[in-house]
């Protein structure tokens, strides 16, 4: 069985994370993303170690996606943020297959980077057999 990243803003953090969930259950490895929770503690940190912390995350999601077989962006309703975008620059740049779950999202560029849409983790099996 094939390995999969996700990618996707963490507003979409249980609805990745189920999803994720599903896969696993399958014995799929699952590269998810660390989402950061606890506003109130990260507006308590200082601008430089923000800086730090976001460094670390972004190359730790980018080791990931170096590790995985497949790239799979979670993008409800279209949306993909910047740090999405800039996953998914990466993984082209891989060479990695990149497929998403919405079709919706308006930005050409995105769109035309992505080989497919699958909108169920058995969807998603079927590309990593």
């Amino acid at each position: 069985m094939k390995s999969v990243v996700i990618c996707g803003s963490k507003r979409f953090r249980p609805q990745a994370r189920a999803f994720a969930a599903e896969l696993k259950k399958f014995g799929v490895t699952v590269y998810e993303p660390y989402f950061h929770s606890g506003e109130k503690e990260w507006d308590g940190l200082s601008e430089a170690y923000k800086k730090f912390v976001a460094l670390g995350l972004t190359h730790d999601h980018f080791y990931k996606i170096k590790m995985a077989d497949i790239v799979y962006i979670y993008n409800k309703g279209g949306y993909a943020g910047v740090s999405t975008t800039l996953e998914l620059g990466y993984a082209m740049a891989l060479g990695k297959p990149i497929y998403a779950l919405s079709e919706e999202d308006g930005e050409l560029c995105r769109n035309v980077l992505i080989r497919g849409f699958l909108k169920t983790p058995k969807e998603l099996l079927k590309k990593l057999k």
